[in-house]
């Protein structure tokens, strides 16, 4: 079984167990106690509108809903993680969109806007398509003034080359690549 914990809030210290079929390689703790540190200092997570692009088995957005956050969609192209999400989400009570799509077909033609987008492609994606799911968001608007886009990936991958590129934050072997519309 794969299993994630959820950090703080509402739900905290909540063990989410998935079943082993699923493709994913969920956020470690460390990792994301670290990156919602940081968020908590710079937004009002109940006033965000968040895009988890990538979204496993909903480790990312299970937080942000039981930090307070309200708007959260969530987008994995695996039916198998979406009915995951969903179901875990019903169980829980949270109202949380989810889609069963490609991230860059759900990118292409949606037409909203974001806070947050955060995108947890495998780390084996090969760089050329970590730039197009960049320039995808950044091309198309998708965030809103001061929005960010937060892209994990391994370290051994390096994205700072981007024109929107802002920070990293490394935890151990993930990386947090921030990118803004400047």
């Amino acid at each position: 079984m794969k299993f994630m914990r959820i950090i703080s809030g509402a739900f905290k210290s909540r063990r989410i167990i998935a079943p082993n079929h699923l493709p994913v390689r969920p956020t470690t703790d460390r990792a994301k106690e670290a990156l919602f540190n940081i968020l908590y200092h710079s937004y009002i997570l109940d006033e965000l509108k968040v895009l988890d692009l990538f979204a496993g088995i909903g480790s990312i957005s299970l937080e942000f809903a039981s930090r307070g956050t309200r708007d959260i969609t969530a987008v994995d192209q695996h039916r198998g993680c979406t009915d995951f999400i969903s179901q875990t989400t019903q169980q829980l009570g949270i109202d949380m969109t989810v889609k069963t799509q490609e991230v860059i077909d759900f990118l292409e033609t949606s037409e909203n806007r974001f806070d947050i987008i955060f995108a947890d492609p495998p780390y084996e994606m090969g760089e050329e398509e970590f730039y197009k799911l960049i320039h995808t968001v950044m091309a198309k608007k998708q965030l809103n003034d001061n929005g960010i886009l937060i892209v994990e990936h391994s370290k051994h991958t390096d994205l700072s080359g981007h024109p929107n590129f802002d920070q990293k934050r490394q935890y151990g072997h993930s990386v947090f690549s921030w990118f803004s519309d400047r």
